[in-house]
């Protein structure tokens, strides 16, 4: 039997990453990208994948071709997977670009920051869709043809993907995406998409919008006090909307969401908590050292997420009679920094009052 046909649709850092590792393993992987020079490194190339610690780097021979010449998949063999790996805001003309070359039996795995497989499904069908999460991944698309990851594997010490089916049983299909992902590192498949899927938003809802606002690398964003506990009333009010919501919340930044959620409130024995474990990860081998994906995005003058993200939270909250100002204040800076009404600075989330 032939080995499946994979196209990894937004070949930037966590696509990138990934695929690299497929592509080595012998894998029949096609890179779909918008950003022409990064499709020529890797067609001239090849894509590098270098870790901040213990992994050497590599390069690796791969297909990749523009999106606009995706419309030569219809004369060949039809894609069996696609791995939908843009920004959130792109998921559905993405989807909707690679749906008409999927096989009678392909589907979509979004491996995306955000939730976006009802977007997807509202294309596919349901019965198309999986999800996966890259969790704690930390890695850049530093330059064309060239994704760098701030730390070497996680192997038994984090698990950093997890795959699901929406309806939350164990399927072939899933098992056989963990294996995919498995080969860059450690990824098991799970029965609660939701819950990780949320738990992933509450930890990208702490640190993402941060970067942006302040310009902060995560180390620098968790030294300081202030935006340190800002940062667990962002986690605080996502976890309370989530659990409103009826999700089973796994471990978030290594914690307990309840002691996220506690410390947000103001509970002082949690807050201690959340703050020696917080801190105890800016102290390991790189640890914290990158710029989260949303200040990437910021640095290269790209749109950010933030309404997928901390909006997301703030009209979710909505819907279940939950408030949540923190991260309503936070999107609302976010927005003024993109569109340039503000320059990013630690002073923006300092200066927040909020009762």
């Amino acid at each position: 039997m032939d080995k499946p046909r994979i196209a990894i649709v937004g070949a930037g850092a966590v696509g990138g990453y990934a695929g690299a590792y497929m592509a080595q393993a012998g894998h029949d992987v096609t890179f779909i990208d918008p950003w022409p020079e990064h499709v020529e490194a890797m067609r001239a190339k090849g894509l590098t994948v270098a870790h901040l610690k213990d992994v050497p780097e590599f390069t690796v021979p791969v297909r990749a071709i523009h999106i606009t010449e995706l419309q030569s998949f219809a004369k060949e063999r039809p894609v069996d997977i696609a791995f939908v790996c843009m920004k959130s805001y792109d998921t559905a003309w993405a989807t909707t670009m690679i749906a008409q070359y999927l096989s009678p039996g392909g589907y979509v795995v979004s491996l995306q920051n955000c939730i976006n497989e009802e977007t997807i499904a509202g294309i596919v069908g349901w019965g198309r869709v999986l999800g996966a999460i890259a969790s704690l991944i930390t890695v850049e698309l530093t330059g064309p043809g060239l994704v760098k990851r701030a730390a070497g594997k996680s192997g038994a010490s984090h698990t950093v993907y997890r795959v699901g089916e929406p309806h939350g049983r164990i399927s072939p299909r899933a098992a056989f995406v963990t294996s995919l992902l498995a080969l860059s590192d450690s990824a098991l498949t799970t029965t609660n998409l939701w819950g990780e899927r949320w738990s992933k938003l509450v930890a990208n809802v702490m640190g993402n919008g941060i970067a942006a606002a302040t310009g902060l690398v995560a180390k620098e964003a968790t030294a300081d006090d202030a935006i340190r506990a800002f940062s667990a009333r962002l986690g605080s009010e996502a976890i309370r909307v989530g659990q409103a919501l009826g999700y089973d919340l796994e471990e978030i930044l290594h914690l307990d969401a309840e002691v996220i959620a506690r410390a947000g409130e103001g509970d002082a024995e949690a807050r201690a908590a959340y703050d020696a474990q917080r801190l105890a990860d800016t102290q390991k081998p790189g640890g914290g050292a990158h710029r989260a994906s949303m200040g990437q995005d910021m640095v290269k003058g790209r749109r950010t997420e933030i309404e997928f993200l901390n909006g997301f939270v703030v009209a979710k909250g909505k819907e279940v009679g939950i408030e949540a100002r923190a991260n309503a204040a936070l999107t609302e800076i976010v927005k003024r920094v993109e569109r340039g009404e503000a320059k990013p600075s630690p002073d923006l989330i300092r200066g927040l009052r909020l009762n």
